[in-house]
């Protein structure tokens, strides 16, 4: 039921967005079977698929739904988890079509699920399915290094995608782009440094574009600085941790509430997001943290600067959204927000960053492992050494010009080249903040683009149908 919501809520948005399109009277207006066609998934495959485990045969059914493929690879996670279907991964995937399309990411879009409980299951066991389910995908082609690129998502993560990968290349020993077939990999198997965090700190990226936009800010009551921002994190996995960590370490916003299943944090001083981290590790849960509360989702309704919610889809409706308090919603999960939900905070005058664009990072930081892999080269590996010698060279010109040394720690900071890490998160902010004026230039153009997620979708989905009538279509 979740999941047809869901797909219901991104159509109603897109279907709002086209609307907006065509009362812009430019060349750019869709007719309505290309607007069609555009909406909706081009194929989605169901697999059942059985594995012997402790001693009896169990069957699994997994999902991989290409929603458009205007441009190859297809692009999109797999997640694990009871919840799964075909509604959902749906949605996810159309969710993924517009996202790479607005970050300019030349992937269509695409996602997968398993119904299954990884929980359940040991590690062998789950590498034993995790390989049979890639060997049922690879039969069809749903994963492969130019056609369909899985990556992590809910209940999957790092270790999931060496697996896949792995069996990918057992299946095709001669193709020498076989570790392209996944992202998200560990960095010894073929992945790239900063693809962990780099959801998180894609949204830390979307904040600091929006916060630098006077003219957005200005439609808030908040001040135009991070400092002392006071954020709500609902969800505290990948995404809400790093976002969490990136925005109160490198930007001096305070984090004063975090929600999990099994309750929340409060400390209006600032949560040690490490610290709570550590402690969700360790003990499987938040309870025994300074600051727990045994409440539920009335957290996301208390008083905040900004409220992130980075868990699941629809964890925001209209029972809860004229509850919200905070004048800055940030999706840095998928479909957070129900489009009634999107309506009532909307009117209300709440600014909602969406998740197309708020949560990119992760799939922008992908495209950055697929051309690695492709190109079979670490980032920086050319250049790194060579940077390193002409700003030393400088330094020592500007040393005798000036008969004076430079500052040891100085000197350090600024001779150092570029490596992995740094250009992988410089090529994310330049993407984050270039996507965000695109979009803000939008919502600006006039009074009847009424929030950022419609002027988002407009970019996006002009950007598609331009692909489909670069084909002919």
């Amino acid at each position: 039921m979740a999941g047809k919501k869901f797909l219901e809520s991104i159509e109603i948005n897109f279907n709002k967005a086209v609307r907006a399109i065509n009362l812009s009277k430019s060349e750019d207006t869709l007719s309505d079977d290309l607007a069609n066609q555009i909406m909706q998934a081009n194929s989605t495959y169901t697999v059942r698929f059985a594995v012997r485990l402790r001693g009896k045969v169990e069957t699994f059914t997994g999902y991989r739904s290409v929603h458009s493929d205007h441009f190859e690879p297809v692009k999109g996670g797999i997640r694990y988890d009871l919840d799964v279907n075909q509604e959902e991964v749906e949605a996810l995937a159309a969710l993924m079509t517009y996202k790479c399309s607005l970050v300019e990411v030349p992937f269509g879009g695409s996602k997968g699920g398993l119904i299954i409980n990884p929980k359940k299951w040991n590690e062998q066991e789950l590498e034993k399915i995790t390989r049979r389910f890639t060997q049922e995908l690879a039969k069809r082609d749903l994963i492969h290094p130019s056609q369909n690129v899985p990556a992590p998502d809910v209940g999957t993560g790092e270790r999931e995608m060496a697996w896949m990968a792995d069996e990918y290349r057992r299946l095709n020993p001669t193709d020498l782009n076989a570790w392209a077939c996944v992202t998200g990999k560990p960095v010894n198997k073929g992945g790239i440094s900063g693809r962990t965090e780099a959801t998180g700190r894609g949204v830390k990226y979307a904040l600091n574009a929006f916060f630098d936009t006077t003219e957005d800010v200005k439609k808030t009551s908040l001040t135009p600085t991070l400092k002392d921002k006071r954020i709500i994190i609902q969800g505290l996995g990948n995404v809400g941790y790093h976002a969490a960590l990136f925005l109160s370490k490198e930007d001096n916003a305070i984090i004063t509430h975090v929600l999990e299943r099994d309750g929340g944090i409060v400390d209006e001083d600032g949560i040690d997001v490490i610290a709570l981290r550590q402690h969700i590790v360790s003990t499987g849960s938040i309870r025994g943290f300074k600051g727990y509360i045994n409440v539920g989702s009335e957290l996301l309704e208390a008083e905040a600067d900004i409220l992130i919610p980075a868990a699941m889809e629809l964890v925001i409706t209209k029972d809860n959204a004229s509850k919200i308090k905070a004048p800055i919603v940030v999706e840095a999960a998928n479909g957070p927000l129900s489009a009634d939900a999107d309506e009532i905070l909307s009117k209300k005058g709440k600014v909602i960053i969406p998740d197309l664009y708020a949560n990119a990072g992760g799939v922008t930081v992908s495209y950055f492992e697929w051309i690695k892999n492709l190109s079979r080269i670490r980032f920086g590996r050319l250049q790194r050494r060579a940077q390193e010698n002409q700003l030393s060279s400088l330094i020592a010109g500007i040393e005798d010009l000036v008969d004076s040394k430079f500052p040891n720690e100085f000197r350090d900071e600024i001779v150092k080249g570029d490596s992995e890490l740094d250009l992988v998160r410089s090529g994310l902010e330049d993407t984050m903040r270039s996507s965000y004026k695109i979009i803000s230039d939008v919502w600006n153009s006039s009074p009847k683009i009424p929030d950022l997620r419609t002027a988002a979708m407009m970019v996006a989905i002009k950007r598609v149908a331009q692909g489909y009538t670069s084909l002919g279509i």
